[in-house]
């Protein structure tokens, strides 16, 4: 007995050590009654509490929990991203942490796990896991989707793969995963597929990402004192130049132009975003249709006009992207470097 006693302790002492960050969203969501899976109250639950209905957690690490927002993820602002980013950084440089957890709202957590993807500068694991479904309706998603994400984030196989969104069993790089459907719970895809999935509470990864991140990054969160200001102009059918305008005149220092197509811009709207270069702003042609590949000089002169483009990323991914790229450099040929590069 003495002996059986003595490896369960040496096994205890083992389990990795994990920081749970609760920031509010459906995953900590309640409603009405168990029907509600679409109308309900976002960001109830406090992280301890959704953790305290998931015992078998218990088995997988040692867990302790910190409330950092209480917020849907549609009021994540700049300063949200930035204090999430100092606090991640800090835990992981402490030597008694091996991971991270992130609980967060569906509807930017795409955005989110991007930033940290680009700025913490660890391997340990960062993961972001949210849900569609709120912890009272049936089939909820959450609790899984929860335990999934700590099962990633505990695993040997997790490190230096960046930050990592964990969904629907699903493993999937923050640079690629994108939210598709307002409620079903495979809401969340990756223009290349996932990285891996988690089969019977083991993560089996099967590809990498390509592109730069975390340590190889050159952006860190700890010189990040402030985000520039970006905004999102969505193309479509008989658009003005009006939404350029509005925002050259709220002091915007670049504009990522959420094209039709492969990046195409409307006769009547060439003029103002020329007129925006011209003025300092940077401008990004992106693709409305979340998929592809914008071309440089393709639809659009961009070495004439001094434009850049997206690459393949969407266009509020972009937006991320833009912002820490202007951080260190008003260079348009620099940032066009970082759209090949991350």
């Amino acid at each position: 007995m003495a002996a059986s006693t003595a490896s369960l302790r040496t096994a205890d002492r083992a389990l990795p050590r994990l920081v749970l960050i609760g920031t509010g969203g459906t995953i900590a969501g309640k409603g009405e009654s168990a029907v509600n899976t679409s109308t309900y109250d976002c960001s109830v639950l406090r992280v301890d509490e959704i953790l305290a209905n998931l015992p078998t957690a218990a088995c997988v690490a040692h867990i302790r929990t910190e409330q950092l927002f209480q917020i849907g993820s549609e009021n994540f602002a700049n300063d949200h991203l930035l204090t999430l980013g100092r606090r991640v950084a800090a835990l992981l440089s402490d030597d008694n942490v091996d991971g991270v957890v992130i609980t967060h709202g569906t509807d930017t957590i795409d955005e989110t796990a991007y930033f940290l993807h680009l700025t913490i500068k660890s391997t340990k694991p960062v993961v972001v896991v949210g849900a569609m479904r709120p912890p009272s309706a049936l089939s909820a998603d959450g609790p899984l989707n929860l335990y999934n994400a700590i099962v990633v984030a505990a695993s040997p196989d997790a490190h230096g793969k960046g930050t990592l969104v964990v969904t629907n069993d699903e493993i999937h790089t923050a640079r690629d995963v994108v939210k598709s459907n307002t409620f079903k719970q495979e809401a969340f895809r990756s223009p290349y597929g996932p990285l891996g999935y988690i089969v019977e509470g083991v993560p089996r990864f099967y590809r990498l990402t390509a592109r730069s991140h975390t340590v190889n990054s050159e952006w860190s969160i700890d010189c990040i004192h402030s985000l520039p200001e970006v905004g999102i102009v969505y193309a479509h059918s008989g658009m003005t130049d009006a939404t350029v305008h509005a925002l050259l005149d709220s002091g915007v220092s670049a504009i990522i132009y959420a094209a039709t197509g492969n990046g195409n811009v409307a006769d009547r709207v060439v003029g103002a975003l020329v007129e925006a270069r011209r003025r300092g702003v940077h401008v990004i042609r992106a693709s409305r249709t979340g998929g592809g590949v914008v071309l440089r000089n393709g639809s659009q002169p961009d070495d004439r006009y001094d434009w850049v483009v997206a690459d393949d990323q969407v266009p509020h991914k972009a937006r991320i992207l833009a912002m820490l790229a202007l951080t260190c450099s008003g260079d348009s040929a620099r940032l066009q470097h970082a759209f090949m590069s991350y």
